[in-house]
């Protein structure tokens, strides 16, 4: 089980050690801190997805190993939006942190990437099994706003790149398709049906 945990927490380093190499090897492109920005966030949505995916595999597949590396992979979804936001302050805004709320507020697609990474941090800060204790029956609630953390973030990414939107709209089907399974698994659960 700890190499299991082990082994899931280096397969998750991966695309931070990739994008370091870049870095390192000045191989970014034209604008290297907008690739950084753009690949960072892509990178924080696909956690976020393969977090909210935990859930079903485990059902389909019987395996409780996929429910039990659900946090980590939530975690590392807040991990790179955290990089991205980083990067964004250092290498977008010239560090200028009072910039931040300017941004927010007359920006709509910051607006909506920025109360995406609230929600994520939200999320990872009550994720430690302590939080689930003391928040009982709220803490299943709370963490439903993960749906709407993806959503924030599929539309952030849709104004960003504004052109090729083939992406954006794969992560937006996914995350319709995870959407609409916990609907169902839900209606079912309710019925009795499970």
């Amino acid at each position: 089980m700890k190499r299991l945990r082990i082994l899931t927490f280096l397969v998750c380093l991966i695309p931070f050690v990739l994008l370091l190499l870049k870095v390192l090897q000045n191989d970014l492109g034209p604008d290297p801190a907008k690739e950084l920005a753009l690949e960072t966030g892509e990178w924080s949505i696909r956690f976020l997805l393969l977090a909210l995916a935990m859930t079903p595999l485990r059902h389909l597949s019987g395996r409780v190993e996929f429910a039990q590396r659900r946090r980590m992979v939530g975690l590392f979804a807040l991990f790179y939006a955290s990089v991205h936001f980083l990067v964004w302050v250092i290498f977008l805004l010239g560090l200028r942190w009072g910039a931040i709320l300017e941004e927010v507020v007359e920006r709509p697609y910051i607006t909506i990437g920025f109360s995406s990474f609230l929600i994520l941090i939200v999320l990872g800060a009550t994720s430690p099994r302590v939080m689930v204790r003391k928040l009982g029956k709220n803490w299943r609630r709370l963490h439903r706003l993960v749906y709407v953390a993806g959503v924030l973030a599929i539309i952030h990414l849709v104004w960003i790149v504004r052109t090729d939107l083939s992406e954006a709209l794969l992560y937006g089907a996914i995350l319709a398709g995870l959407l609409g399974w916990r609907l169902v698994f839900a209606r079912n659960k309710a019925r009795g049906l499970l």
